[in-house]
């Protein structure tokens, strides 16, 4: 599959540091339109809340896909999973973010700010961005639609 390109991708952090405005500009790059949430945005919003806010933007269908940041990637994988509609996955390497395409049609990329380099960021975008659920996981894909469904 080729990559992606030209979504709106929604972008937050609870801070703004070098490894944000990396992952900005490699989107911009590959032709993506950028939304910007929280301290990428100007403003101060604690994790919980810039998780939210791109969750609901995503959700909403004002954004494709989300790329989310916080210290360990974990409490905004949480936050933003408890939107309806959100399939957020912590990814540490490509691999994971490959699957988390495949297996999970996940539609919120999430990575640690402590943990990820620039450089396994990109190669986490080029497997994020170059990958799609598979076929025969549409299946399993309902029965997590259904389950968060039953929720409500």
């Amino acid at each position: 599959m080729s990559e992606r390109k030209n979504l709106t991708i929604a972008v937050a952090s609870d801070e703004r540091t070098y490894l944000t405005d990396f992952v900005v500009a490699e989107l911009q790059r590959r032709g993506h339109r950028t939304i910007l949430f929280g301290p990428l945005a100007g403003d101060d919003l604690p994790w919980t809340r810039a998780a939210e806010a791109l969750a609901n933007a995503v959700a909403a269908g004002n954004a494709d896909e989300g790329v989310l940041f916080c210290y360990t990637g974990t409490g905004a994988s949480i936050a933003a999973n408890k939107v309806r509609g959100i399939r957020a996955a912590l990814c540490g390497d490509a691999e994971t973010a490959r699957g988390a395409r495949w297996w999970n049609d996940a539609n919120v990329l999430v990575m640690s700010l402590r943990a990820t380099a620039p450089e396994i960021a990109r190669e986490i975008l080029d497997a994020w961005f170059s990958e799609a659920v598979k076929p025969e996981e549409r299946a399993t894909i309902a029965h997590l639609e259904e389950i968060e469904a039953r929720q409500a």
